[in-house]
């Protein structure tokens, strides 16, 4: 039956803690995936990669908008495209912007168009719409112009779709201009941007981002391959990770993202909020200007000569013939162009765009996907386990100690592998070990509590519980010694013992003492007596010690008279099963003793020496002379006088005693009352 509640109280704790590793893992891991992810990536994960040079980003920005008033006309962003288009010959443009309406009559649009139209190496922004636009003809032609070639190997994953697009003038639509997403999801907990959608589905199509595009168009291709976790640029053999992600922020969950975790560069400078290298487009317009009104670098070599002049010299188109140019707005206040990220609360949104390209272009992609998963798992496993060992096999400090090097190790490796993009989630794993620490030292504490009981009530059958308790109370602090005290010995004897016991087997003389000791011992108890040993068929018991008992010498003599009674009761049951006759004889004695610790520093005993001990013994011998039962010492006599029936026995020769000494036989003693017991 105990093992079999045994076995419920294990299976009991092993659920209770794998639904607690289950809910504070789950609890963990919603609120706080996300921020450690970010701590991960903005402190480790920029260690290892860098930005390009050649990936420049042109910011309209405060002083642009000064000089120039803002929202910008058509006609300066002509002038800053075309200072690209006829001056400097970039790679690529992307422009990290929306151009939601377009009126070709309008005065400067005419330019503005032509010279879009002219750049076919520059991708504008549009975002998709979870509104349907089936039908309209401006999505058909954006479909038309703008679409993916894309090969589906696997369709176990496939993603859910937008339903059409916005931010996209209807005139510009049926234009050959490159279009690319700028959309970036926000997360729904921390409100940042964690990863890029590279491709977008709108309906049965794919589209590229501006940065995939812009990639795309570099390489001259517009041809990928899905796969069930990643993207494949056959052309480059470049390979994208990716991961299907539902769009919760929407009105209703109506299509996935195709995410790619964003691999942040560390930013240059620590009052920068750019990773890459930024020129204020106002500072690019003057250039343009300038070159319209004959100011070259061949003519005024001194004007463009930034060593001598870093803040107002002109900028040689030179320095961006086949760079990577993002052109976007970063101006104060409130914007969209501005997106809260790990590495900053107000990150240019055409930085992050950039990154993505850079991503693209160098490879650089932190892993996250199903092994990260596993390995996550091994860990938890892992941690879990050497948690519960460690709590199991040492103690506390040490224990906690050789936890906390754990936990050192395990987020060194952690770091190493976030420096190498590979990114785990140590929420889970750590959430899990927590939920093991408090679980495995509330569950050492109740095992050795169970245990310590279990100890102690087997330890109580061989030793008083009252000793037991004292032993337990100093159980830091146990040594030899002891103190001396006053207290009253009580020694009992079963008569003819010796006899009875040749007549009878071993079996049935253990079953008879058994019985008595089990009737004496609770009487013993009763009146605040202690059991020091049993000799054979003799008990050996002390009062005063180690329960304080003012009364002890009255409480031991009534103790005697309700063991005699006792044993009347027992004589006439063993008499009516057919087994001898028993008669005990009980000697007590009050005086001085020592008592405490006895024996060596590996092996002692709690008990009491002293002529008392001995007195008391030879005290009870005596009962078989006088044919008496109860006997008591002299020193006793002068505390029960008052309460007790006697008969002196005058002049008694004590064994070990140079003088004869009085003894008295307890014929009565009053029953006790509240005030008289303690």
């Amino acid at each position: 039956m105990r093992k079999f509640k045994n076995f419920w109280f294990y299976v009991g704790t092993s659920i209770i803690y794998i639904f607690l590793t289950i809910v504070i893992s789950a609890i963990a891991a919603t609120f706080l995936t996300k921020p450690v992810y970010g701590f991960l990536i903005k402190n480790f994960a920029t260690l290892n990669v860098g930005p390009s040079n050649d990936t420049i980003l042109v910011i309209i920005d405060d002083i642009t908008a000064e000089k120039y008033s803002w929202p910008w006309t058509n006609e300066q962003y002509s002038a800053l495209l075309d200072y690209f288009y006829t001056y400097a010959k970039p790679k690529i443009v992307g422009f990290d912007a929306c151009i939601t309406s377009f009126n070709p009559d309008k005065k400067g649009n005419h330019k503005f168009l032509q010279t879009m139209e002219n750049m076919k190496n520059l991708i504008t922004g549009y975002s998709p719409s979870v509104e349907s636009d089936e039908g309209n003809p401006l999505f058909e032609k954006f479909k038309k112009n703008q679409a993916l070639d894309v090969e589906i190997i696997s369709k176990d994953d496939y993603p859910k779709p937008f339903n059409g697009i916005t931010n996209v003038s209807e005139y510009l639509a049926s234009k050959q201009i490159n279009y690319g997403s700028v959309y970036l999801k926000e997360d729904v907990f921390t409100g940042q941007v964690y990863n890029q959608q590279y491709i977008v589905r709108i309906g049965d199509k794919f589209y590229p981002s501006l940065s995939l595009k812009m990639y795309l168009l570099a390489n001259n291709t517009n041809k990928i391959i899905l796969d069930k976790n990643k993207l494949i640029i056959p052309k480059t053999g470049l390979v994208i990770p990716i991961e299907y992600n539902p769009d919760y922020n929407s009105d209703s969950i109506t299509h996935s993202l195709i995410s790619t975790p964003i691999w942040y560069y560390q930013t240059l400078g620590n009052s920068s909020s750019y990773s890459h290298i930024s020129i204020s487009a106002f500072r690019l317009l003057r250039t343009y200007y300038a070159l319209q009104a004959g100011i070259t670098p061949e003519t005024h070599p001194e004007k463009y000569d930034l060593q001598k002049n870093p803040e107002d010299a002109l900028y040689n188109p030179e320095l961006f013939k086949d760079k990577i140019i993002f052109i976007g707005v970063n101006i104060s206040g409130p914007s969209n162009d501005v997106l809260k990220t790990p590495m900053h609360e107000r990150h240019p949104g055409v930085d992050i765009q950039a990154t993505s390209f850079d991503n693209l272009r160098f490879g650089d992609f932190l892993h996250k996907n199903i092994y990260m998963f596993l390995i996550d798992f091994i860990f938890f496993v892992i941690l879990s386990l050497l948690v519960f060992v460690i709590i199991l096999k040492t103690k506390v400090f040490k224990g906690l100690l050789s936890i906390i090097g754990i936990n050192i190790i395990y987020f060194l490796i952690l770091i190493i592998m976030t420096i190498l993009g590979y990114i785990t989630n140590p929420v889970f794993p750590v959430s899990a070990e927590i939920v093991s620490l408090i679980f495995g030292y509330s569950f050492k504490f109740i095992t050795e509590n169970r245990n310590k009981e279990k100890i102690k009530q087997a330890m109580g059958k061989y030793l008083s519980q009252d000793i037991m308790k004292n032993v337990v109370s100093n159980i830091d602090d146990l040594k030899l010694g002891g103190k001396r005290a006053i207290v009253t010995v009580l020694f009992s004897d079963i008569r003819g013992f010796t006899s009875m016991s040749e007549k009878m087997s071993a079996e049935d003389v253990t079953k008879i003492l058994n019985e008595y000791f089990t009737e004496m011992e609770p009487i013993i108890t009763k009146y605040n007596g202690v059991i020091n040993k049993f000799i054979g068929d003799a008990v050996m018991a002390i009062f005063g010690e180690p329960i304080q008992d003012m009364n002890h010498p009255v409480n031991a003599v009534r103790c005697a008279y309700e063991m005699l009674k006792k044993v009347e009761y027992l004589r006439e049951k063993w008499l009516r099963e057919g087994k001898p006759k028993i008669e005990i004889g009980i000697g007590i004695c009050t005086g001085e003793v020592f008592i405490g610790n006895i024996g060596s520093e590996a092996r002692m005993e709690y008990t009491v020496i002293g002529d008392t001990v001995n007195l008391a013994s030879r005290i009870e011998s005596f009962n078989k002379v006088y044919k008496t039962n109860l006997l008591v010492s002299s020193s006793t006599y002068s505390y029960i006088s008052d309460v007790a029936d006697v008969i002196k026995i005058n002049e008694v020769k004590i064994r070990g005693k140079a003088q004869k000494m009085d003894i008295y036989e307890v014929l009565r003693i009053e029953r006790p009352n509240n005030n008289n017991q303690q």
